[in-house]
């Protein structure tokens, strides 16, 4: 092929540098300045690149974390996430192989027969005019073919970018999957702990009525109380062993709840009953700052406006033909022994141009479809950074008040058993009757529980936080001194 063939092909190789459509740019989001709510906040760029940890480890119980680490291997949602993410990957793949031409070979034998009557000589005499006489030809063809539709216009270029944008979507959605389930795994788990304290609770005050009762009922044999009294005693230990009934009921069904996120049936799962021994977690200056980065639903939204760019050239490319090259070869003989010989050989190759003239404004159409998909994209980029600043807002507050909370509530039970053990004297000394008694129990019991209840909350609310954080921290990550 001579110099000047080549020119023409050089020229619109050239042009497949060119890709219609926007270059992606991330969207500026609403930043604060700072938190309300935390000193030492600086701004950082959502990212899911970022290295979580174990962050339940936290906590600093074992029966936790080995429940945790088969969130990992057997939840079955975070199977069917990492699936998808497998699939979005192999369709950045399919989209890669259309830059490349695809290749065909075939290989065949045919045979033709051709029939007449009799055979003319050449005086004009038919020789065995009644004969069939039926030639038998056998040919052999070998040939390859090519196909390659030149991405001059980058629509092939913005597919790949749009599904790899999209893979990295769905990886993000993975390890949005995985932190939701281990959060909600660490909440169960904190539910169960909480409800075993419960239990514990209720069983001294189970105790605790069932000595009120027998002390009611000497009294009444004794003749110094009224028979009400001995009902209201007996009243107020059915009602408490009544409710120790419900908290079983709410820790089976917590208990199945934790089985069927660590991927197991709830008949093969059995927490035993343990302390409580749970404690709320300090939170480092810095840490909102540094660690929002790692929220994947952010990361995830994200990578969605980048595909959602993408797909703005892919759609605009239909403004422009499209540009295919062909080409076959081969040989073709009827005897296998000259196939590969100089005479048997053929080729042909040829460029095509397609250009669609009038589709009704199909194609202006789809253009302004993709550009209101980005749009619609980025205003969920932002409304999901919105999001993430407000729960980690909200659950800063939380962590604040419910410290500045826990001091009263621990004064207010105090005073409650100080009370209940005065009361209880009182009655025994015959001074005041068994409904002031009851008060004061019921008073000291729920006392009891609201300070558990809040204990537990400030606990469930460090899981919330560092789920708006989009994962854990230790003393020694590296993103709390890389500041951006």
């Amino acid at each position: 092929m001579s110099r000047l063939r080549l020119v023409p092909l050089a020229a619109v190789l050239s042009l497949a540098a060119c890709e219609v459509g926007p270059n992606y740019q991330r969207p500026a989001t609403p930043t604060p300045g700072a938190y309300k709510e935390i000193a030492g906040w600086t701004a950082a760029n959502p990212s899911d690149a970022a290295d979580r940890r174990d962050w339940w480890t936290v906590f600093g119980d074992p029966v936790l974390n080995d429940l945790e680490r088969k969130v990992e291997i057997s939840n079955q949602n975070l199977a069917a996430a990492e699936a998808a993410y497998r699939q979005a990957r192999a369709l950045v793949a399919e989209q890669r192989a259309q830059l490349f031409p695809t290749l065909t070979g075939s290989a065949s034998p045919s045979v033709s027969h051709a029939g007449r009557l009799g055979v003319v000589t050449g005086g004009g005499n038919v020789i065995n005019p009644t004969t069939r006489v039926t030639p038998t030809v056998t040919d052999y063809t070998v040939e390859l073919g090519a196909t390659w539709e030149l991405d001059v216009w980058g629509r092939i270029r913005r597919s790949i970018e749009n599904a790899a944008a999209s893979a990295q979507a769905s990886a993000a959605d993975l390890a949005n999957a995985r932190l939701s389930a281990q959060m909600e795994l660490a909440a169960d788990y904190i539910l169960l702990r909480q409800l075993d304290e419960e239990k514990r609770i209720d069983d001294e005050t189970v105790a605790a009525y069932e000595r009120s009762l027998q002390i009611t009922r000497n009294k009444y044999a004794a003749g110094t109380v009224a028979k009400s009294d001995v009902d209201q005693a007996e009243t107020q230990l059915f009602n408490q062993r009544a409710a120790a009934t419900a908290l079983a009921n709410q820790r089976a069904q917590t208990e199945n709840a934790i089985a069927v996120l660590i991927g197991q049936p709830p008949s093969e799962v059995s927490i035993a009953p343990a302390a409580w021994t749970l404690q709320p977690v300090d939170i480092p200056p810095g840490v909102p700052s540094t660690l929002l980065q790692r929220r994947p639903d952010v990361a995830a939204a994200e990578r969605q406006a980048a595909a959602a760019s993408a797909n703005i050239g892919v759609a605009v490319a239909g403004y422009f033909p499209n540009l295919t090259l062909t080409g076959a070869g081969g040989t073709e003989a009827t005897k296998i022994s000259q196939l590969f010989s100089g005479p048997s050989f053929f080729w042909n190759a040829a460029a095509s141009a397609a250009q669609t003239i009038f589709n009704g404004g199909l194609t202006h159409a789809q253009v302004q479809a993709a550009r209101a998909g980005y749009d619609q994209a980025v205003a969920n980029y932002r409304q999901a950074t919105l999001t993430a600043f407000q729960q980690v807002e909200n659950n800063l507050a939380a962590q604040r008040f419910l410290a500045a909370e826990q001091p009263d509530l621990q004064a207010a039970l105090r005073s409650a058993n100080e009370a209940l053990q005065i009361t209880q004297n009182q009655y025994a000394a015959g001074t005041v009757d068994y409904t002031t008694v009851v008060v004061a129990q019921a008073t000291a019991l729920a006392a009891r529980n609201a300070e558990l209840s809040l204990e537990a909350s400030r606990l469930t609310t460090t899981v919330d936080l560092i789920t708006a954080l989009g994962g854990g921290w230790t003393t020694a990550d590296p993103l709390l001194t890389a500041r951006q």
